[in-house]
């Protein structure tokens, strides 16, 4: 494996085994002698702790800069109103109102004002958390309830990366802006699918956002039936290598439903993750 290297595990979907691929291929990594750094950015749902059962002895928020208006010096101007997209900041009858759950962070308000009226704070959109298990350093973060906007916590995580380390990233499941702060800057991408239609139809729409970001990738297929060639014949047809296949297999679910690790707990794993792990290293 290479000294330094980020791989992300993604998917157009959720359900699909992303983290079940991530934290095993953490585990397989971490026994096969590398230095492990796994970063959960599913933020509004992580669950990679409940596999790996860190030890979390570190915990800080994370803020966004929000404006904050001095009535005193404001002239009622309206150039912040019109620098936001995002009606964040509104000039309304000579009153300047702000509605912080809708600001993005950009300053731009704060630049455009005339008399310097406006100045930043900090708002807590949610918490990171960090420790160890065993070998594999752990962090991942936790937006607090009713925010909408995960990226400005996504990229506080992706930030703690470490170089000499691979880097194992649990991403959040789909194509939108969330995933693009989670996997862009990757070396490579895992995109896990299941052979179902559905599954299909959105591992095409993540292939499309890796290619355009220009990462290079591979597929693991979850939940793979012998007698089911729907992923084979969809991974073909787009010119994608499979990298891993793992079995519609009762034993694993059972062993996900305790919060074990196949890896560690179910017959054969084992060498099914070591052969991940040795695939994504020629390929990456």
């Amino acid at each position: 494996m290479a000294s330094s290297l980020t791989v992300a595990v993604a998917s157009g979907k959720g359900g699909t085994g992303k983290t079940t691929v991530s934290a095993n291929l953490a585990r397989a990594a971490a026994e096969a002698g590398h230095d492990v750094f796994y970063l959960d950015c599913d933020v509004e749902e992580p669950n990679g702790h409940l596999f790996l059962k860190p030890y979390l002895g570190r915990r800080y928020p994370v803020h966004i800069p929000v404006p904050f208006i001095d009535m005193e010096k404001c002239i009622s101007c309206g150039a912040c109103g019109e620098i936001c997209q995002y009606s964040a900041i509104v000039c309304i009858n000579k009153h300047v109102l702000t509605f912080e759950k809708m600001c993005h962070g950009c300053g731009g308000c704060a630049l455009v004002c005339p008399t310097g009226a406006i100045s930043e704070k900090g708002r807590e959109i949610g918490v990171v958390e960090e420790g160890r298990a065993g070998r594999i350093a752990f962090l991942h973060g936790k937006l607090n309830v009713g925010e909408a906007m995960s990226p400005p916590l996504i990229k506080e995580v992706r930030s703690a990366g470490r170089h000499g380390t691979l880097n194992i990233i649990d991403a959040p499941p789909g194509t939108s802006c969330p995933v693009i702060a989670a996997v862009k800057g990757a070396g490579f991408v895992l995109l896990v699918t299941e052979p179902t239609p559905f599954g299909l139809n959105d591992l095409g729409l993540a292939v499309e956002m890796v290619r355009t970001l220009g990462i290079p990738h591979g597929v693991v297929v979850n939940r793979h039936d012998s007698e089911n060639s729907l992923a084979r014949d969809f991974c073909r047809a787009k010119g994608l290598k499979i990298l891993a296949e793992i079995p519609d297999d009762r034993r694993v679910a059972e062993a996900y439903s305790r919060g074990d690790l196949a890896f560690s707990s179910v017959p054969g794993y084992r060498e099914r993750f070591f052969a991940l792990l040795d695939a994504v290293e020629k390929e990456a």
